[in-house]
């Protein structure tokens, strides 16, 4: 099943509460992956960009609503307790708790008030209008909004996937000898090849059985890797890795890596499976994603922090 949103927690964790007792943010994560009856797979899930699984941090924003809206309150370092008229509530439930529930809080309504004056302030402040993308003027964001941790790893992904798309359009048209100097970069940046004047002095055009250059595994030159780089435009066939390894069995060699713009078929694949020599097979994509990796052919264009409470700080004496 899917891992519940953090709206559909706020019911059963106000629930959880219910005995008047603190309970440890952490205890409260793993009982309500029991209430939804999460595998451990679900409960394990790490958001991309953080420390934190999916799961904790969607318990930690059900409870911070329902702290806002009075019903819970923090009681210690990490721990959550219910309050009077979180009590009051669990006499009558509703049958779920959403976001729209809780305006009939007055701190709710109250924070979210404050919130929407913010955003609009920050919106002028930019000389950008405001939109209902920020706060509609009658209700709050939807009720099925996600928290922020989980918005900026979805315009994350979405930024990062734009980058791949538009690095991959570009190898497929640099010059041939410009993609190969593209590659020695990465493979340098990656640590091989010592400098890249070293790499530079290995790694070039040989002519021989297929095999566009050699580069060290090391800074000692202990052992080399043979390497072919293709702006390829079709995929790449298991014909195409048949000559590569022939190109190494020429050279009494076992370490290969062959990259392509383009992709790999299944079949050529499989073939590299199972070959006992060690080759790698890069493809378009994941050629791009190693230089994002890497920052090869790209520039930091923004950079955010996001910081929150350091608990040990305050706790020291």
């Amino acid at each position: 099943m899917p891992i519940p949103k953090y709206d559909e927690m706020m019911l059963p964790l106000l629930q959880l509460l219910a005995d008047g007792k603190e309970h440890h943010q952490r205890d409260l994560a793993a009982r309500l992956g029991d209430h939804f009856r999460m595998t451990d797979e679900e409960r394990n899930l790490m958001l991309p960009s953080t420390q934190s699984t999916y799961l904790r941090n969607r318990q930690g924003w059900a409870g911070f609503h329902l702290r806002k809206a009075g019903l819970a309150e923090l009681s210690g370092q990490a721990t959550l307790r219910i309050t009077p008229s979180g009590s009051e509530l669990l006499k009558n439930p509703p049958p779920k708790i959403e976001r729209q529930f809780l305006m009939e809080f007055e701190p709710f309504k109250q924070f979210m008030l404050e919130q929407k004056s913010r955003a609009a302030s920050a919106v002028k402040t930019r000389n950008r209008k405001t939109t209902d993308a920020i706060l509609p003027d009658d209700e709050p964001a939807g009720d099925d909004e996600s928290p922020p941790e989980e918005r900026i790893d979805a315009a994350f992904t979405e930024l990062r996937e734009t980058l791949v798309t538009d690095l991959r359009t570009k190898l497929a048209s640099v010059d041939p000898f410009r993609f190969e100097q593209v590659v020695l970069d990465l493979l340098v940046k990656m640590g091989y090849g010592g400098s890249r004047k070293e790499a530079a002095a290995v790694t070039q055009k040989t002519g021989d059985g297929g095999i566009d250059g050699v580069i060290n595994e090391d800074r000692l030159g202990l052992d080399v890797i043979y390497v072919q780089a293709k702006r390829w435009k079709g995929n790449v066939g298991r014909e195409e890795i048949q000559n590569f390894v022939g190109a190494l069995a020429g050279k009494k060699a076992g370490k290969g890596v062959f990259i392509t713009t383009s992709a790999f078929n299944a079949n050529a694949s499989a073939y590299a499976d199972g070959l006992h020599q060690k080759v790698i097979l890069i493809d378009g994509r994941r050629l791009a994603e190693l230089m994002i990796e890497h920052s090869i052919g790209v520039a930091e264009q923004h950079a955010y922090s996001v910081k929150k409470i350091d608990s040990d700080y305050f706790e020291e004496g």
